[in-house]
């Protein structure tokens, strides 16, 4: 280990260790990108799943887990258990619940309804970052709670394979569009094409799979829309590849808490009923042109006299913060300081322009952004946001 690396790691341990975390000097360093191993633990802290005081962490982080726990218990083992049941018995098929009950309470239609969303997040998170094996792999920690051998608990995977519906039915995503993916990422392979893991395994994406689902159970006015897998897909990355075993054993409860509260902040891009208000993504957009024409009014007339509409290349990097624009150290790198900033989704709007300033090559909806130094990008947003 370098000197200056090990001079980065004692700077953040020197903030880390204080019973009272200085939270600007804490941002100071992260949003510099120098948060060595310790990605994990500040995330919590910059996202607002761990306070400031130390000494809570211990209880609140044992309180959490506990109630994620506790959604798997309600949300997908008791949901599992049930329809084990429902059917075995001309009981579970009565005039008030069977199987064609259009009764919104119904536990057939909350079931069915459901598996719905279940497909598309099965079908999302299948495909997440297909540039690297990392999501295909087993984690070390599987949901014991769930495989459990003595009871055989229905997962989601297997739900998902037991399921009749069509997965065509069922796309949604905000935009109207087929993917809000990259078009030139890696193509994931088809479901058959994956290692079938050893049974008392899961694979990664399957954790993935099951923060999502339990997410949109929890939030049904928002529920899950395509996309949300590329916000969580890196906070999870971290969390599961942490140098500390605590964070690689707790991946699933953490990332869950800190996506709900990235979420919190965010959540409006994905609502397409906001669009055109001030919160929308649309207006978001636009802020992109005008800061643009501000900052470089000669690049901006350019675009403009070319007809390149922040629609063909804003609409991802705004809602997806960048995930699918860069291979993923780079976004985590980003990241860095897009959650270290206190303005942090002003300052997104200022990486934004300084990635139109960073290449000359014209943006269509099509391409990818050119691959560059993304730290170039950074300091160039930095100057944008030192010069207002």
């Amino acid at each position: 280990m370098s000197s200056l690396h090990k001079s980065r790691i004692a700077d953040f341990q020197d903030v880390l260790k204080e019973p009272v975390i200085a939270l600007e000097k804490l941002r100071e360093l992260s949003f510099s990108g120098k948060r060595a191993l310790l990605f994990s633990l500040c995330v919590q802290i910059l996202l607002n799943y761990l306070p400031l005081e130390r000494a809570s962490w211990t209880s609140i982080l044992a309180k959490q887990r506990e109630l994620y726990s506790q959604f798997l218990r309600e949300m997908i083992i008791q949901p599992g258990i049930a329809k084990a049941n429902m059917g075995v018995s001309r009981e579970d098929v009565t005039f008030e619940d069977h199987p064609l009950n259009p009764n919104p309470d119904s536990r057939w239609n909350t079931y069915f309804r459901d598996n719905e969303v279940l497909l598309q997040i099965d079908k999302d998170v299948r495909r997440l970052c297909p540039d690297i094996s990392f999501f295909q792999r087993a984690t070390e920690y599987p949901c014991l709670l769930i495989l459990d051998p003595q009871n055989e608990f229905e997962t989601l995977r297997k739900r998902v394979e037991q399921t009749t519906l069509k997965s065509q039915t069922v796309a949604r995503n905000r935009s109207g569009v087929t993917n809000m993916s990259s078009p030139q990422k890696n193509s994931a392979p088809s479901m058959n094409e994956y290692v079938v893991l050893p049974n008392g395994c899961e694979a990664h994406w399957e954790v993935v799979e099951r923060i999502l689902f339990i997410y949109a159970k929890l939030n049904p006015g928002i529920a899950y829309v395509q996309g949300m897998n590329e916000i969580v897909g890196p906070l999870y990355y971290t969390f599961a590849t942490d140098p500390n075993s605590e964070w690689r054993e707790h991946a699933e409860a953490d990332t869950f808490f800190c996506f709900t509260n990235l979420m919190a902040e965010i959540r409006d891009n994905f609502i397409k009923s906001l669009d055109d208000s001030q919160c929308g993504i649309t207006y978001k957009m636009e802020k992109v042109y005008s800061t643009l024409k501000d900052k470089d009014v000669e690049l901006y007339l350019k675009l403009q006299e070319q007809n390149i509409k922040p629609q063909f290349f804003a609409f991802r990097w705004l809602t997806l913060l960048l995930s699918q624009e860069f291979v993923l150290p780079d976004v985590i790198r980003i990241w860095d300081s897009l959650f270290a900033d206190s303005s942090r989704f002003d300052f997104l709007l200022l990486v934004c322009c300084a990635m139109l300033m960073h290449t000359t090559v014209g943006l269509s909806p099509t391409q990818d952004y050119p691959i560059t130094d993304v730290c170039q990008v950074l300091q160039k947003a930095k100057e944008l946001q030192d010069s207002q």
